[in-house]
């Protein structure tokens, strides 16, 4: 995505670490024609696997999954990183490293929203080392559903995220991929 690209260049900031801030396109602020256009270019990619729900994280994977889950017509469903009174026991619970929260997150998904019939596709902000995304498809496997594909808004290749995640044996898909991160350049993929 072109247009995500230039975003990203303008108004991005690598902070060191493999650590790209975009606080005014996604993680903090967001356009929402650009986050329709974002669901649009997702919801082609994945139309023909018939998913049934998506399922993402908060805070960050929530927009851009409302917008696929709105250009599908399917239901989406964000992991909990805190648990409600209002989500009672059992909950499909998994960790994840957050690097950019400094320790383990608890990823918790209330087991009626995700159940055995139904074709799950996994929307999230990054793929960078893949560990967020591998606990949301081990949510999938504990509730018996069927991964149907991977989809993200950017993906850094130089943090081996999409070797991590073979063992899923699914379609991954990144609407733009970096292939590393200088001082003073981000350098994407063609």
């Amino acid at each position: 995505m072109q247009e995500l690209k230039q975003r990203i260049v303008a108004e991005g900031k690598n902070l060191g670490r493999g650590i790209l801030k975009i606080d005014s396109i996604l993680n903090h602020q967001m356009y929402p024609d650009l986050m329709q256009r974002m669901g649009e270019e997702i919801a082609r990619e994945f139309r023909d696997k018939q998913p049934t729900r998506i399922l993402t994280a908060e805070v960050s994977g929530i927009g851009p999954a409302l917008m696929t889950g709105l250009a599908l017509g399917t239901p989406i469903v964000y992991a909990r990183k805190r648990k409600p009174i209002t989500m009672t026991e059992p909950v499909l619970v998994e960790s994840a490293p957050s690097p950019t929260k400094g320790g383990e997150v608890l990823l918790m998904v209330s087991p009626e929203f995700i159940n055995p019939t139904d074709r799950i596709l996994i929307v999230d902000d990054f793929l960078a080392s893949g560990k967020t995304i591998h606990a949301l498809a081990r949510i999938v496997a504990q509730a018996g559903a069927e991964l149907v594909g991977v989809a993200t808004v950017i993906e850094k290749t130089f943090q081996g995220g999409r070797e991590f995640l073979a063992d899923l044996d699914t379609q991954i898909f990144s609407l733009v991929t970096i292939t590393e991160m200088t001082d003073d350049s981000i350098i994407f993929a063609e």
